[in-house]
């Protein structure tokens, strides 16, 4: 899967929206597409390294499938891109401030570090880009 650098920006926190941007960003990492993957806003919550995975995820219908089902977790699809492919994630850095959460309380072996949306922004250019 050739193409444009993929350049993902998860806002939402609903598990739904957050297992479909893990399985786009570890699917398009392990085809040899390079992956930006931006954690902002709500996301951000998903994130939390101090909460057990049952209580990071809020959804719907579709949410309660994923989990009864035992479908991959969207952090370890996440992990996995990044062992297997190109895949770089970051977190937001206004949403931390936001939050008053410094990087070290994010899920641990996982973020490339804060990042600005500006910078997030000005990579893209030339990229495609998804936000969910």
């Amino acid at each position: 899967m050739a193409g444009p650098d993929l350049f993902i920006v998860l806002c939402s926190g609903e598990h739904e929206k957050l297992q479909m941007a893990a399985m786009m960003a570890s699917v398009a990492a392990v085809s040899e597409r390079p992956v930006h993957f931006f954690v902002s806003m709500n996301a951000v919550f998903a994130f939390d390294g101090t909460a057990p995975p049952e209580a990071r995820y809020k959804g719907g219908a579709f949410s309660e499938l994923i989990r009864e089902k035992g479908a991959p977790d969207a952090i370890d699809l996440l992990r996995q891109g990044k062992m297997l492919g190109d895949l770089e994630v970051h977190v937001c850095s206004m949403a931390l401030d936001v939050a008053g959460w410094d990087e070290d309380r994010l899920v641990e072996d996982l973020f490339d570090g804060a990042l600005g949306l500006t910078k997030f922004l000005s990579d893209a250019e030339g990229g495609q880009l998804i936000v969910l």
